[in-house]
């Protein structure tokens, strides 16, 4: 790919959930960044079912500012299904997911833009991660889960400032609907040969709200999910392998000359 960041277009999924303090300036700081980077860009914001002033906030916004996409989810579904949502909306050539809470920068998409020339993906971790210890503890804890399951090893595999191809969700589709996600995604995104590179980006206190990430119905989640999924991927794979190995016997068996009947 030789295309340089301004000639690429770019869908950014921003999950909400709660986040009434921040949205505003977040999706605010969005537009006003890729105004100057980009010369297509949407912005689809999936409020996942707030019970706060989020979705009217973001419905305010999108009145004046018609890049900026609204998806409801009348009940909470989930970290997973809002990206889902908001993945299957995206409509430009490139899309970029960040969260809402105001802990990332999206200055930081700018030295993303020029890699994805040399590589399929950009994947972002944390510098100075600022979570509490216990959240610090579970990530690492499941970082290692996913590598020995999964054979998935990244510096941080959650981390909410990913950039990938549209075309990646167009063809693959998504089964998780929690944490187990951004899992998904790259087990499905290695084994289908894609490359990525990884950037550290800023990692800031959250402007308001309450992350649930650590919640025990999150965590049981996505330790469902996790195993769920391993078993069904793998037997998946195994029938690919099985229907392969029966074509290349039948090419075989076709190539093969007949031996000359006696006469």
């Amino acid at each position: 790919m030789k295309d340089t960041p301004n000639t690429r277009s770019i869908s950014v999924v921003l999950p909400a959930h709660n986040e009434e303090e921040a949205i505003a300036t977040t999706v605010n700081e969005v537009i006003e960044n890729l105004s100057t980077w980009m010369l297509d860009f949407e912005i689809i914001v999936v409020d996942d079912g707030s019970q706060d002033d989020t979705g009217a906030i973001l419905d305010t916004i999108s009145t004046t500012h018609p890049c900026v996409k609204v998806i409801h989810h009348l009940e909470n579904q989930g970290y997973g299904a809002a990206l889902v949502s908001g993945f299957e909306a995206s409509s430009r050539d490139l899309t970029f997911f960040m969260d809402s809470d105001g802990q990332f920068d999206i200055h930081d998409l700018a030295r993303f833009l020029p890699l994805i020339a040399e590589y399929d993906a950009v994947l972002g971790y944390r510098i100075d991660r600022q979570d509490t210890w216990m959240r610090k503890v579970n990530a690492w804890g499941w970082k290692q889960l996913v590598g020995l399951v999964y054979g998935i090893h990244v510096r941080d595999v959650d981390c909410a400032f990913k950039l990938y191809p549209t075309s990646f969700f167009r063809e693959n589709t998504l089964e998780t609907r929690g944490a187990m996600i951004n899992t998904e995604i790259l087990y499905k995104f290695t084994r289908a040969g894609s490359t990525y590179t990884q950037l550290g980006v800023r990692h800031l206190p959250r402007h308001g709200g309450k992350a649930t990430g650590a919640k025990l119905s999150v965590i049981l989640r996505a330790f469902r999910e996790l195993f769920v999924f391993a078993i069904k991927w793998r037997r998946e794979e195994r029938q690919l392998e099985k229907l392969a190995g029966r074509s290349e016997e039948q090419s075989v068996a076709y190539m093969k000359p007949e031996k000359t009947p006696k006469v």
